[in-house]
């Protein structure tokens, strides 16, 4: 120290331990440039994570420089970790995209496409034409196709493009009709107005929006299946209320980097954590004990902790907890008739009041159990028959009244114990392919009925025989303990899974163990590792077994906890009326799209695996002989799922055509099928009237992403070069009801339009690629099951270059729709095919699942219960523009529905009017504005129950009638709030429900 004085100038301390310099910061000049700005803004990113974060985006001369993350979430409390600070390292490099190489700066045209249409221009002076003039010609056709994915995108001004999209749908739409025209946009949670913009602009038009959840394989179809509902799950905060955590399929730190905090901080309350994944993913390192499964059969594990579960918690001594809740909680005191087959019983039917005698309304659908007081059967609330009639009204609830149900026969009198057949799908029978059968045995009753005595038993009871779990006098194959390999042993599924045995039975007990020692504090975290296989629905059902068993759904810190996409929408009432047109027509069409791709991709005809090779062996051989896309058929025009295109005609025709007979359309329509002289399009997709002609992709990379059998893509949709090496079925193996060409087509479409931000696989595959505006320069709204929070997009520098956000380019595309149609469409009237929907009496339309079709002569083609709806539509095609900048009447008129939950939002509208201002003229006159997107925003979280608590009140109001339940006090402290868009730009803001 005292030598360096001489060499570097300073001030030294008496002690010699410190020297004091000035100046000489000249080196820090780079950083504090690099990290100077001049304003901050908040901003979000719209990207399928689940996050949902709140960041901030700094500006300098007119660059985004960089970002950070928010801290200012409102605070938890003191009983829990807080939410800040959230973010990853993705988020905290994305204005790189703004500038990157990849960005989409101008608008594009594949070269040999638009040189066709300026050609067709000069000879044309309509752009329909000039499209009809490109598309009619074969040759053109192809070679415009055959360009897809190599390349020869050229610059094209908007106007010009916009000009050929908006030639492109109403030439569809007048030649084929609507529902030829489709959109595909996934997750409208992450970025709502961008979403509901293009699906409120296909909509209008009468085109098909494509479904994306199941499509992504995100969507866990257990849930619908065992809850009635898709998901419905906690919040990452609910994580540290567990105090027994399995994290199944799901790698936390990798994967909900934003919320892993709260999972590592549990840990520290006494947390106990269990990993169960194959590989040693991230999350393992945070884990007390770590399950490795063979990939896929994670089912099977679960099968066996289940089985020890039912075994000690249920038959070797009886948790009251446990107990009580699965009586009032879930279906398996409910009695199921049985049936004989091969010389025992097989189960059948749920007995319901209408076995009984009942003939009121929804008799049908009202379950029964017996009443272990008297012996007597008895009809308790809650079923679906109590929902949706006024016999039902204040008794769709779980109340029983006083009433204990009976949970088994064993032990009681007058029953007997009787041998029932069960399917197992583990092994196959001989000569058989459809898996094998156990022979179990269940105790069971004699129920004396109007139509003649019913031997019945209860679903636990079959449960136990499922399980395995045996108990003394009943008959059958029975294991003799956990270490015996049968079904469902921890010894057979250490042969399947690789899990050793003891491990399995011990994490099973444990589970249940916390869950009767916490009040149901076991969680069960599953995600994609779990969720993404064919067979998923039966692996997540063993899942939500475990919860239910152990009475921990519905609990603070218990349950199952899904998270694969980001699917919470949470003001959902708003977002759906603005993305589906509901403002200003009803209904519109939205199709499932796991079901189109296979469709129109032509996998079907690759597809060697015929529909029974899923059937029970114990089957009644409904499915002997069909192959998938035979099942679809029949769904389609039994009215059990959407199916567009409709018709093998034009729909706006067909109304034409009846109302020149003087004839109601819908009955026409029913006339028309059950003669043969119209078909479903389903019945023959590969027919050129059938093809879907327009698509339009935002917010997504369908090709590149998510199109399961790229290749089948690129040859039949696209038409393109493709590696098809797949031969197709055989003739003896092909459909029954749908009809085979020699030749399957090559380039069904006609348009491919992809919107975005960056050059993608679908941007490079596309006939037209327009660019939009990243998530820091347009205005929008995100949420996410993970939190309750409600983030905005607020724009930190304008679109550059040419870019537009995609709202604003929805607008453009529906003004220059408006403008074409006038010579070519005018007032139409489309006619819909309507599937039964969840959420409305059109649940009851079959009772018992009986399948009957119209076309084999079981049942008479009647709309609405053996067929879809047939609906008329009235469309003004010259008032898209119009429309799609306005809120439309039939919000207040017909009120709006969210999960069967009715609104009228006529206070609401009013409001929207003073905020955004109002339409001056036309067909829109004094109704609020939808110009920009800031008024779309404003009208979401105004027409929405989360974020408006006069209509989270109203809702409350609404079902406490259907009910009879208290509910309101859950939103009556929030009134009078209401979450504006300004508030959500100033601070995270959470919803009031």
């Amino acid at each position: 120290m005292r030598a360096g004085r001489f060499f570097t100038p300073g001030k030294a301390s008496a002690d010699g331990r410190t020297v004091t310099r000035v100046g000489g910061r000249e080196g820090d000049v780079f950083y504090r440039d690099r990290w100077s700005h001049d304003k901050v803004v908040r901003s979000t990113h719209g990207v399928n994570c689940t996050g949902s974060c709140s960041w901030k985006v700094y500006v300098k001369d007119g660059i985004i420089t960089w970002e950070s993350q928010q801290t200012d979430y409102p605070s938890v409390g003191p009983d829990s970790p807080e939410y800040e600070p959230r973010g990853c390292p993705r988020g905290a490099a994305f204005s790189w995209y703004t500038y990157s190489p990849t960005r989409v700066r101008y608008p594009y045209v594949r070269g040999v496409l638009i040189d066709a249409y300026r050609e067709a221009r000069r000879v044309h002076d309509d752009p329909v034409d000039a499209w009809a003039a490109v598309v009619n010609n074969a040759d053109t056709r192809s070679r415009y196709q055959r360009a897809r994915g190599k390349g020869g995108l050229v610059r094209a001004p908007w106007s010009e493009v916009n000009e050929l999209i908006a030639a492109a749908h109403v030439h569809t739409i007048k030649n084929y009709g609507p529902d030829r025209v489709f959109g595909f946009s996934p997750i409208p949670a992450m970025s709502m107005a961008s979403h509901a913009a293009g699906a409120r602009f296909i909509s209008l038009l009468g085109g098909s929006m494509l479904s994306f959840y199941d499509w992504y394989a995100d969507l866990p179809v257990a849930s619908p299946q065992v809850f009635g509902d898709q998901t419905d799950v906690p919040e990452s905060a609910d994580w540290w209320n567990a105090s027994y955590l399995i994290m199944w399929g799901s790698n936390v730190p990798v994967t909900r980097t934003p919320d892993a905090h709260f999972m590592a901080e549990a840990r520290y309350r006494g947390q106990k954590v269990v990993t169960v994944s194959p590989d040693y993913a991230d999350n393992t390192k945070f884990a007390d004990e770590w399950m490795a499964p063979h990939p896929g059969t994670d089912g099977a594990l679960a099968m066996a902790m289940g089985h020890v579960i039912l075994k000690e918690f249920f038959i070797e001594r009886q948790v009251p907890r446990f107990v009580d809740y699965v009586k009032k909680f879930s279906d398996l005191p409910f009695l199921v008739s049985l049936k004989q087959k091969d010389g025992a019983w097989v189960p059948d039917k749920f007995v319901t009041a209408a076995d009984l005698g009942d003939e009121a309304e929804g008799a049908a659908f009202k379950t029964v159990l017996v009443d272990s007081a008297t012996g007597l059967p008895h009809v308790p609330n809650g079923s679906l028959g109590f929902r949706f009639n006024d016999t039902g009204m204040g008794k769709w609830n779980l109340d029983l009244e006083g009433i204990d149900p009976t949970l088994s026969f064993q032990g009681a009198s007058d029953t007997e114990p009787v041998e029932v057949l069960l399917p197992r799908f583990d092994v196959g029978q001989e000569n058989s392919e459809s898996g094998g059968v156990h022979r179990r045995g269940v105790p069971a009753a004699r129920l004396a009925l109007p139509t003649g005595e019913r031997l019945v038993t209860t679903v636990f009871d079959l449960l136990l025989a499922q399980y395995g779990v045996g108990r003394d006098g009943l008959p059958g194959d029975w294991p003799t303990g956990y270490e015996d390999p049968a079904p469902y042993t921890p010894a057979w599924q250490e042969e399947i899974t690789g899990v050793p045995a003891a491990m399995a039975e011990r994490i099973g007990r444990e589970f249940a163990q916390n869950a009767e020692d916490s009040g149901g504090r076991s969680m069960i975290i599953m995600g994609a590792g779990t969720n993404h296989w064919f067979h998923s629905d039966t692996i997540y059902r063993t899942f939500l077994a475990l919860t239910t068993l152990t009475g921990t759904q519905g609990v603070n810190g218990g349950g199952w906890a899904h998270y694969v996409g980001q699917e919470k929408c949470r003001p959902v009432t708003g977002w759906a009326q603005l993305a589906f047109g509901l403002d200003w027509s009803r209904p519109p069409r939205q199709m499932i799209g796991t079901g189109f791709w296979y469709v129109q991709t032509n996998q079907w005809r690759y597809d060697r695996l015929g529909a029974d090779l899923l059937a029970s062996p114990l089957g009644d051989g409904l499915l002997k002989g069909k192959t998938m896309i035979d099942t679809i058929a029949q769904s389609a025009r039994s009215g059990w799922m959407p199916s567009y295109p409709q018709f093998d005609r034009n729909p706006l025709d067909l109304v034409d055509e009846a109302e020149s007979l003087g004839i109601e359309p819908a009955e026409y329509v029913a006339q028309q099928l059950k003669s043969g002289n119209l078909k479903f399009a389903i019945d023959d997709p590969d027919a050129k009237e059938n093809w879907p002609r327009v698509l339009t992709v935002w917010r997504a990379n369908l090709l590149g992403s998510s199109s399961k059998g790229n290749e089948y893509f690129l040859r039949h949709l696209l038409g393109t070069d493709n590696s098809v090496r797949a031969e197709e079925t055989p003739e003896d193996e092909r459909p029954k009801d749908v009809v085979w060409h020699d030749e399957a087509p090559e380039g069904k479409l006609d348009l491919l339009v992809s919107i975005d931000f960056r050059m993608t696989s679908t941007g490079l595959f596309g006939d037209v690629l327009l660019p939009a505006a990243t998530w820091y320069e347009k205005h929008d709204l995100s949420s996410t099951d993970m939190h309750p929070f409600v983030h905005a997009f607020t724009p930190a520098i304008d679109p550059p270059w040419e870019t537009k956000s995609d709202y604003d380019i929805f607008q453009e595309l529906g003004r220059q729709v408006s403008h074409i149609a006038r010579g070519h469409l005018g007032v139409r009237k489309d006619l819909v095919t309507v599937p039964l929907l969840h959420d409305t009496p059109d649940e009851m339309a079959v009772p018992g699942g009986v399948v009957q079709d119209w076309r084999t002569g079981e049942v008479d083609l009647i709309p609405g219960k053996t067929a879809p709806k047939f609906v008329v539509v009235k469309r003004d095609y010259t008032e898209i523009g119009a429309k799609m900048s306005a809120l439309g009447p039939l919000a207040e008129t017909l009120g709006m529905v969210t999960k069967g939950v009715a609104f009228s939002p006529v206070e609401e509208v009013r409001e929207l009017g003073r905020i955004n201002g109002v339409i001056p003229d036309g067909i829109a006159a004094g109704r609020p504005s939808l110009v920009t997107d800031v008024h779309a925003c404003e009208t979401i979280l105004a027409l929405s129950g989360t974020t408006n608590g006069r209509l989270a009140v109203e809702g409350f109001r609404f079902l406490e009638k259907r009910t009879g339940q208290t509910l309101a006090d859950l939103a009556l402290d929030n009134e009078g709030k209401r979450i504006t868009f300004p508030d959500t730009q100033a601070r995270p803001v959470p919803v009031i429900t």
